[in-house]
């Protein structure tokens, strides 16, 4: 991105470089991979909590709160990708684990989604396995080479206040 400083647009490509690197072998892309398609456009997230509406009649506000930080989150996200329009990780040496929808990549909308789940649904389910795997979420996109460090940063950010913001009100 032509707006951050060199110093960290370097240190971007040094952190994606080796997380692109470090611990990979054919198992383990397989299953970030799988991992990783669950997120696709908020799915598995959408998909939790229209689950929690439809069977948690005691809390389906709470529920349905949070569905909507979820969509607004990933909605959101979209808007600032296609203002922005930061292309995604070109890396000869080290090219894609997977396809994508598009080819912008600031902010990561699996970032975002998923730290927006991981607040607006604390509470309502446990919430340390919902912070956790938002991390494994996000860091999948940064191990399968689809987006920078600094896109799930701004990801989860935007995620964590627009989740915030379903959860309290």
């Amino acid at each position: 991105m032509p707006y951050l400083p060199a110093a960290l647009r370097v240190l971007d490509l040094a952190a994606l470089r080796l997380a692109r690197r470090a611990g990979h072998t054919p198992e383990a892309e397989r299953v970030v991979r799988a991992y990783s398609r669950l997120g696709q456009h908020a799915g598995v997230w959408l998909a939790l909590g229209s689950a929690g509406a439809l069977l948690d009649r005691p809390r389906r506000a709470r529920w349905l709160r949070a569905l909507a930080a979820v969509a607004a989150s990933y909605i959101a996200n979209q808007a600032i990708k296609f203002a922005v329009r930061r292309p995604r990780p070109q890396l000869a040496d080290l090219p894609p684990l997977m396809t994508t929808p598009t080819q912008l990549s600031f902010p990561s909308a699996h970032a975002s989604s998923s730290f927006a789940a991981a607040r607006a649904f604390a509470g309502l389910v446990p919430a340390l396995p919902l912070r956790l795997a938002a991390v494994a979420m996000a860091g999948s996109r940064l191990y399968l080479g689809v987006h920078y460090p600094s896109d799930i940063l701004a990801g989860a950010a935007l995620g964590s206040t627009i989740g915030k913001a379903g959860a309290s009100a």
